[in-house]
């Protein structure tokens, strides 16, 4: 069975930096897609940055030349450097996976920027 485990969030002020973690399981395949996504208390969950197999890379426009999405050695690892974080930044952060045309999820890990 596809696991997403995420890891990395935490409470920090504005203008600092978090790096989140998010490693797939129980899959012999390489993900093809792996992205971040976010939701904050009241609002929908929307992107945040994508990044393919071939390692091209999207970002929503709030967050280009503040984070940086990567994925690491091992394929099956993404990870999301957060620097200058700004309070409306605070959200659950999701991992999200594309393993042969399967959508598989993380369960979240929250991010707050305090004043």
């Amino acid at each position: 069975q596809v696991q997403l485990v995420e890891s990395g969030g935490g409470l920090v002020q504005a203008g600092g930096s978090l790096r989140l973690s998010c490693a797939v399981s129980g899959s012999a395949f390489m993900a093809n897609t792996m992205g971040w996504y976010r939701q904050a208390p009241g609002k929908q969950r929307e992107l945040v940055a994508t990044i393919t197999s071939s390692t091209y890379t999207n970002y929503t426009d709030s967050v280009k030349g503040r984070f940086t999405i990567s994925r690491g050695n091992a394929k099956n690892t993404v990870y999301l450097q957060m620097n200058a974080l700004k309070l409306e930044d605070t959200a659950v952060y999701y991992c999200n996976a594309i393993v042969r045309l399967m959508s598989y999820w993380g369960k979240g890990t929250l991010v707050t920027v305090s004043s």
